[in-house]
């Protein structure tokens, strides 16, 4: 979740990260008391997302800035459309545009790729989520821009849920105790509520991670016959999760296998910043 101390605390700091000494070219070439209106306008459509962290980059710069959004995280776009109007000192809007842009342009981006894989699997019923492929320190941000989109968040952190991965089961291995019993013997001494994730990469694995009290099998970088096939296994004793070899061009197909979450990396860790542009008046 996007709170306010998290989205004020990487704000200031990003803006101090650009600014340390001050923004040493508005201060020479920009009269102090010259006042500017800027439009935040979109080159191409798509998908908005980071409207508040947008607006903080110039009001943590200058709490007299007045930032109005006209649109809100989730609404779709066309190019041209104003997105917000910026006003207030030119120095304070010159200083903070670049970091409210960085933060609007890569929030939309993945919010708008997000939107597209949500699209693409429409009428399945299955969530698309995201992972932990997240750029450190801004993975509030990243995961707020995917359910902008539509998406669905997987887990937040390493301490959210049990989540045994392939090196996780291959260490598991070496020990050379039963995979099914060395998993029960491990979650008995967690919480009852403490969610179970296990990673799959054949279906001769699946019966040994239900039996060791898998909540969901997360079949990893299967065919769609397995996928099938690995669906039928489970049945309704946990979810089933599908992951690798995701694109747009895919996940149609996967969907239709009967997963009821496909989790895909590229949400958050291959989306394009969109193309938006901060375009300044004079009063």
């Amino acid at each position: 979740m996007l709170t306010a101390a998290t989205l004020t605390r990487v704000v200031a700091a990003a803006l101090e990260e650009d600014a340390p000494w001050g923004d040493v070219t508005s201060t020479a070439l920009i009269p102090a008391e010259t006042q500017a209106v800027a439009d935040l306008v979109a080159r191409e459509p798509g998908v908005f997302s980071g409207g508040e962290v947008f607006a903080a980059a110039f009001t943590l710069t200058d709490p007299d800035v007045a930032v109005d959004l006209h649109f809100a995280d989730g609404d779709s776009f066309v190019a041209g459309d104003v997105l917000a109007t910026v006003t207030g000192s030119a120095r304070s809007v010159l200083t903070a545009e670049r970091i409210g842009l960085n933060f609007a342009q890569r929030m939309s981006g993945i919010a708008t790729l997000t939107a597209a894989y949500v699209a693409a699997v429409e009428g399945t019923g299955v969530r698309i989520a995201d992972t932990r492929k997240t750029t450190p320190g801004l993975r509030a941000f990243e995961r707020h821009a995917v359910r902008s989109g539509g998406g669905s968040n997987h887990r937040t952190t390493l301490s959210d849920a049990v989540m045994a991965k392939d090196n996780h089961l291959a260490v598991i291995r070496r020990t050379g105790d039963d995979l099914a019993q060395a998993l029960r013997t491990a979650f008995a001494q967690l919480p009852h509520t403490t969610h179970i994730v296990i990673e799959v990469d054949r279906l001769d694995q699946i019966p040994d991670v239900l039996a060791g009290g898998a909540h969901t099998v997360l079949l990893d970088n299967f065919t769609l016959d397995d996928l099938r096939a690995g669906v039928a296994l489970i049945g309704e004793r946990a979810t089933a999760e599908a992951s690798g070899g995701v694109n747009l061009d895919t996940v149609r197909a996967i969907a239709e296998t009967g997963v009821q979450v496909i989790s895909v990396g590229a949400l958050t860790h291959s989306a394009r910043a969109l193309d938006l542009g901060l375009d300044i008046r004079i009063d």
